[in-house]
């Protein structure tokens, strides 16, 4: 496995939800440390590494997310079963029956499984009928509600899906859980790593914040923080290429490029910064995908309200599966984002900053 792959499968392989990303952090930080001029942290646990220009006043932000989609322990019954609130967006259909982490305060995993009926007792109504989220629990294998408290589990406990990171048949594709988004946290290391030896004429701050999955909250403190004249957001976005995932809404297939969004629900990418990346991928011969999403969100949603207005993109790659416990993203994709990005970074001054902001 090449080091490449070694810190996408470390990063992935971590567990952190909104508000508990500091294990996350702290394993993002020791990537950045040695690559960067300087490391910037806000109070809610947003981190990212600094690259100086060598000329130029102004400074593009480049963010990820460090938190992933899982739940939060809200009850203990006398059996010890676990039930749980959603941290994130979650659709009850992928959720039964999937094996889960559940972590205490000491650090201590715990593998449970979310409960289930058997086929054999469910009667025809009840075949048809998605279980509502509340109605569902969590098994850790335990016989009592002190059991589970002795083994370390409380009220408020961390709870994320176990899925071990898989290099698949097609050695491209790589299944793992959080590629939502340590996608863009593993690209916001290498986008440093790629341009620590080159001199850049604008300020380069490229790393994650928190809390993304439950408001875009993060990037506001982070973008408050950095203060900076533009912004990417670096997310995953959706895979088009599975069966009953026809769209309208642009494209998205594994492999094809990376996706540059047009707009979602939190933000229409800046139009003449989006003009200028695809001028830039033309001519750089680099695959881009197109697409629009108009649900959900990313991190430039809050990162172009920040301060007097950042002029903001979101750059992604297709992701299969998303929001589940288990997703599945192109190597070539991942690896051609990076490379976008970078020339992205290469390509602006301040008299390209000022061309853009209009």
């Amino acid at each position: 496995m090449d080091k490449q792959l070694e810190m996408l499968k470390d990063l992935t392989d971590v567990n952190g939800i909104a508000g508990f990303e500091a294990d996350v952090k702290q394993k993002v930080k020791t990537y950045l440390e040695p690559i960067s001029d300087e490391i910037i942290e806000d109070n809610l646990g947003g981190v990212f590494g600094k690259k100086t220009a060598k000329s130029g006043s102004k400074t593009i932000l480049v963010g990820g997310h460090l938190d992933e989609i899982g739940f939060m322990v809200t009850e203990i019954d006398k059996d010890g079963f676990l039930k749980f609130s959603p941290v994130g967006g979650w659709w009850n259909q992928v959720m039964l029956s999937q094996r889960m982490s559940v972590t205490t305060a000491k650090g201590d995993v715990i593998t449970g499984v979310i409960g289930s009926k058997p086929p054999h007792v469910l009667e025809a109504a009840e075949r048809k009928k998605p279980v509502d989220i509340k109605d569902m629990f969590i098994d850790i294998g335990v016989a009592s509600k002190e059991e589970a408290e002795d083994a370390g589990v409380e009220l408020g406990s961390m709870v994320t899906p176990y899925t071990e990171f898989t290099v698949m048949q097609n050695k491209d594709y790589l299944l793992a859980k959080a590629w939502d988004n340590r996608f863009g946290t593993a690209l916001s290391i290498d986008l440093l790593k790629d341009l620590k030896d080159q001199d850049l004429n604008i300020n380069l701050v490229s790393g994650a914040s928190v809390q993304e999955e439950v408001g875009l909250r993060g990037a506001k403190v982070a973008a408050n923080k950095v203060k900076p004249d533009l912004a990417i957001a670096v997310d995953v976005g959706l895979a088009m290429d599975t069966p009953g995932m026809q769209s309208s809404n642009g494209s998205g297939k594994l492999g094809d490029g990376p996706l540059l969004l047009l707009l979602d629900g939190s933000n229409i990418g800046h139009v003449p910064f989006r003009r200028h990346i695809q001028k830039l991928a033309k001519e750089k011969n680099i695959p881009v995908q197109l697409q629009a999403i108009p649900g959900g969100g990313t991190d430039a949603g809050s990162f172009h309200v920040s301060n007097d207005g950042v002029p903001s993109v979101a750059i992604g790659v297709p992701l299969r599966y998303m929001h589940s416990n288990v997703s599945i993203m192109h190597r070539e994709d991942y690896k051609n984002a990076v490379k976008l990005v970078s020339e992205i970074v290469k390509s602006l001054d301040d008299n390209k900053v000022e061309e853009i902001i209009w």
